[in-house]
């Protein structure tokens, strides 16, 4: 059905209205697989806006038959999960989340670190939206990387493939995440200067960027799977003492969450150091 276009053959969100089907699971299963058949391209570095390709764009103009495949019916009766903060899952397929879980909790028990430490939540969320069956898209998955894909990936995505295989499940695998140049050169120049032991305030400020904006940046890079050796500023931070009773703290916590752990200790923290000590933990114990 034609849609409504910008005059950047951007998808109008009026095309969502059209036609009888006005159920959003059916939508979302239409535009998925117009993804993976290439008649539209999703810009993850323009906050995820869905264009029509060339090939979209020469079906427009002679309109033909086009199957799809039954959606899949998601439970979304199931909690919601929570990742301290960095997103909740809403509708998702209860029975692969479940054995996620369980399988995460597996892992973390022989890794003797803990459930968080192997996968985060939201990484878990990814893996129902992508299915990543081999190391290579694993690494694509949020939060992952290449040393966590590595180093707890292979049983996830044996578990994933018998998963697809038993359930005919069909993935989004167009759906590649990259950063844009500007973010990679930031992210480039933001290791090498913590390689050679520049004060992170100082390499904040050489950006232009106000401490909090700086850290959630550092977060963006360890959530990637990339190692950030901050132990010297860590050491200006806390006394070994206090280290101790911080490493234990997140050894033993069921979340990572800041706002949480700020609670625990009554204040005795900055937010800021506690999420500049959770990346230096998640670095040694995840990464």
């Amino acid at each position: 059905k034609n849609a409504t276009l910008s005059s950047h053959n951007v998808i109008h969100k009026d095309f969502f209205g059209q036609g009888k089907n006005e159920n959003p699971s059916y939508w979302r299963a239409l535009i998925r697989q117009l993804l993976v058949s290439k008649h539209l391209h999703k810009e993850i570095e323009t906050y995820g806006v869905i264009k029509l390709t060339d090939l979209g764009k020469a079906f427009m103009e002679t309109p033909s038959s086009y199957m799809m495949t039954e959606n899949h019916e998601y439970d979304s009766s199931g909690p919601a999960a929570s990742s301290g903060g960095y997103g909740k899952a809403s509708s998702f397929d209860k029975k692969l989340y479940n054995a996620l879980l369980e399988l995460r909790k597996k892992v973390a028990d022989k890794h003797e670190v803990p459930p968080y430490a192997v996968f985060y939540f939201f990484s878990i969320e990814d893996m129902l939206m992508k299915y990543p069956i081999t190391i290579d898209e694993m690494k694509n998955i949020h939060g992952v990387g290449e040393g966590k894909a590595h180093k707890f990936g292979a049983p996830f995505v044996e578990l994933i493939q018998k998963y697809c295989d038993d359930n005919e499940v069909i993935r989004p695998q167009d759906i590649v995440f990259k950063s844009t140049g500007a973010n990679s050169g930031l992210k480039l120049y933001i290791i090498q200067s913590i390689d050679r032991k520049l004060p992170l305030s100082d390499i904040a400020s050489a950006k232009g960027m106000e401490m909090q904006a700086f850290i959630k940046e550092l977060e963006t890079i360890m959530y990637s799977g990339t190692k950030l050796n901050i132990q010297y500023e860590i050491d200006d931070l806390f006394d070994e003492e206090q280290q101790e009773e911080l490493y234990d703290y997140f050894m033993e916590s069921e979340t990572d969450d800041i706002e949480t752990a700020f609670e625990e200790f009554d204040g005795d923290y900055e937010e800021d150091d506690l999420r500049l000590f959770r990346i230096r933990f998640m670095n040694e114990v995840a990464n």
